[in-house]
């Protein structure tokens, strides 16, 4: 599975719930709640502070190195 930051937050979890630490890092610690999972990766990391097209790559790269 390939991530992009258009996804919803609850779709990347519901694919590999290992990806939560990325978002409990980047201090969304809230991801059980309905507002959360229906959130975008990209609007996420824009309330966040956090660069989304970063997220991605981080992510991605995970993902990669479990397969």
């Amino acid at each position: 599975m390939e991530i992009t930051k258009d996804m919803l937050i609850g779709d990347i979890l519901d694919a590999d719930r290992d990806t939560a630490q990325f978002f409990l890092n980047m201090g969304m610690h809230c991801l059980g709640c309905p507002s959360a999972r229906g959130e975008s990766l990209e609007m996420a990391c824009a309330v966040h502070g956090v660069d989304a097209d970063d997220m991605v790559e981080e992510i991605n790269t995970f993902l990669a190195s479990k397969a």
